[in-house]
């Protein structure tokens, strides 16, 4: 079954506890904390302190994105901050497997996203030693965008590169990704699906959770 891993970054930021523990009502599977810096991506949201506020409210793990350039500088404190899986950019960080063995130094869950231009060839040689790649499917820094229709055959080569090699990889993706196009998607390959607007704009986010959850 696919899981779901809502992106706060569409809730409403007044009433964020309210809005976790709705989720928490719908079964998510996880929490997706989008943190932008404003430099790597052209959005800026929040970091570690927030995140450490809201590990108070749910036990849901945290699936934390680090849209960030040079991630390796916070690891410890996102970790300190609750972070279950902390997932880095191929393309944010110089060192990528000095990145990911660090954040595996602290016994939490480590991924690499790749930006919808970035090639799965770049992320073949860390591939063993990683928990979960993230396929972006928009491109990063603002929610709300659409789906890019070429990241399904991404998805399927990913599935396919898992699968051929037999590791014990998560595939999840990030985008666009709405109610009327959600099935075809995950049928793609995917094993958690992030959705913000999708979830947050409807009247009641508790029971449109479920619903992605059924798929």
């Amino acid at each position: 079954m696919v899981q779901i891993s809502p992106s706060i970054l569409s809730a409403d930021f007044g009433s964020l506890k309210e809005e976790i523990l709705k989720l928490e009502k719908g079964g998510a599977d996880y929490i997706h904390l989008d943190v932008m810096d404003g430099t790597y991506v052209p959005n800026i949201t929040f970091g570690s302190p927030v995140i450490k506020k809201l590990r108070n409210i749910t036990d849901i793990p945290f699936d934390v994105h680090l849209m960030i350039d040079r991630p390796e500088r916070y690891i410890k404190d996102f970790v300190d901050a609750g972070a279950d899986i902390i997932t880095v950019h191929q393309e944010a960080t110089t060192h990528l497997h000095r990145t990911i063995e660090e954040i595996k130094s602290y016994g939490i869950k480590v991924g690499v996203s790749l930006n919808p231009a970035t090639s799965l060839d770049t992320i073949e040689y860390v591939l063993d030693y990683i928990d979960l790649v993230l396929i972006m499917t928009v491109n990063p820094g603002f929610g709300g965008q659409k789906f890019i229709g070429s990241m399904k055959r991404k998805i399927k080569k990913l599935r396919n590169m898992v699968d051929d090699k037999n590791l014990d990889i998560l595939i999840e993706a990030d985008g666009g990704i709405k109610l009327d196009n959600a099935k075809e998607i995950i049928d793609y390959g995917l094993d958690i699906v992030v959705v913000g607007s999708g979830i947050f704009e409807a009247k009641n986010i508790t029971e449109r959770t479920k619903i992605f959850k059924s798929l």
